[in-house]
C-alpha cells in the first residue's frame, strides 16, 4: 500500500528523532571526558567524511556555488547555533529534561510557519501554542534563584532549530539531501574548531571515546538525512508533532546510562507541551477536511485570522 507524503514524512521524522537521541546520549557520555568543542570537531569531521563519500558514491555532489543557496546558508546557521547551545548544555542537564524542553520545537515551527510562510493558524492553535509554552515554563521551573543558564541554552536551541526546519522547507529540491547534510556537518565541525581553545584545549582521546564518537557521527548522518526528508516530504504542521517520540527515547536512555528519572514537574510540563502539539495537529486535520467556503464561514464566526 502506497504511503501518503504526510505519513512518509512522519515515519522519517520518527527515525530521525531516534537517531538524534542516541547521538545525544553518546555525546553526553563522551562529553564527561573532553570539552564539547573537541567533540563537535571530531564527530563532525567523521560525519563529513562519511557523508561526502556517500554523496560521491550516489552522484549527489554538486558545485558549491549551486549548493550555497541562501536558504541552505540559513539552515546551516540554525543548525550550528542550535548544536553549540545544545551540546554545551547537554553535559550539565539531564537527558530527559533537555528532550522535554525540546518538545516545544513543533510549536515553535508551527508558529514560525504561520508568521513567515503565511500558513493558516487560527486562534485555537495560537492558544494551544501559548499553553504549550506554559508547559515549558513548568518543566523549567523558574524560581527565586532563577533559571540555570544551561537550561536557557536549551531554549536557544529550540529557537534556532525551528529556524533550521523552516529554512529546510525553502531549500530548492534540486540540491541533494546529502549535499545539505554535508554542508551542515562542515559548519558544525568549524564551530567545534573555534570552541576548542575557549573550552580548555585539546585532550588525548582513548580508543573507546573515538569509537563512540564514530557511532555518534553515524547517528547524526541518519538523523540529518531523515529530518531533511521529513521536512521536504510532508506538511510541517502534520509531521512536526512526531518529534515527541524523542522524549520516550531520552527517558529510556537517561535511565539506562545516566540513572536519571523524570520528576513530577517535568512530566506534567511535558504532557502539557505534547498535548498542545497534538491539538494543533488535530486542528490542522480539521481545517484540511474543510472546504474553502466552510473555512471562510468559520473564519467569519470565530476570528478575522481564520480557524
Amino acid at each position: 500500500m502506497a504511503l501518503s507524503p504526510n505519513l512518509r514524512g512522519a515515519i522519517y521524522m520518527a527515525i530521525g528523532m531516534a537517531s538524534f537521541t542516541f547521538n545525544d546520549a553518546t555525546v553526553k557520555y563522551v562529553g564527561e571526558h573532553m570539552n564539547m568543542g573537541q567533540v563537535m570537531l571530531v564527530r563532525g569531521s567523521i560525519a563529513t567524511v562519511l557523508i561526502l563519500a556517500l554523496a560521491w558514491h550516489k552522484g549527489m555532489l554538486i558545485p558549491l556555488r549551486e549548493a550555497l543557496h541562501r536558504m541552505t546558508i540559513v539552515r546551516v546557521i540554525g543548525e550550528v547555533v542550535g548544536t553549540v547551545s545544545f551540546l554545551v548544555a547537554l553535559v550539565h542537564v539531564p537527558l530527559a529534561l533537555t528532550s522535554a524542553i525540546l518538545q516545544a520545537l513543533p510549536l515553535a515551527v508551527t508558529m514560525g510557519a504561520a508568521i513567515f510562510f503565511g500558513e493558516p493558524v487560527g486562534w485555537r492553535r495560537w492558544v494551544a501554542i501559548a499553553v504549550g509554552f506554559c508547559g515549558v515554563l513548568i518543566t523549567v521551573r523558574p524560581g527565586g534563584e532563577g533559571v540555570s543558564p544551561y537550561i536557557l541554552l536549551i531554549v536557544v536551541t529550540v529557537i534556532f532549530a525551528a529556524l533550521r526546519d523552516l529554512a529546510t522547507r525553502k531549500v530548492p529540491k534540486t540540491i541533494p539531501v546529502l549535499m545539505i547534510s554535508a554542508l551542515t556537518s562542515i559548519g558544525v565541525s568549524l564551530a567545534g574548531v573555534a570552541m576548542i581553545g575557549p573550552l580548555g584545549g585539546w585532550k588525548p582521546m582513548s580508543l573507546m571515546n573515538t569509537m563512540l564518537l564514530t557511532l555518534a557521527a553515524c547517528c547524526v548522518i541518519v538523523a540529518y538525512h531523515f529530518l531533511i526528508l521529513a521536512m521536504r516530504e510532508g506538511e510541517i504542521s502534520f509531521i512536526a508533532p512526531f518529534r515527541y517520540t524523542s522524549l520516550l527515547w531520552a527517558i529510556l536512555l537517561g535511565f539506562l546510562f545516566f540513572d536519571d528519572l523524570p520528576d513530577v514537574p517535568m512530566i506534567v510540563g511535558s504532557l502539557i507541551v505534547i498535548g498542545s502539539g497534538l491539538y494543533t495537529l488535530y486542528r490542522e486535520q480539521i481545517v484540511g477536511r474543510m472546504k474553502p467556503v466552510e473555512i471562510a464561514a468559520a473564519a467569519a464566526r470565530t476570528s478575522p485570522d481564520g480557524v
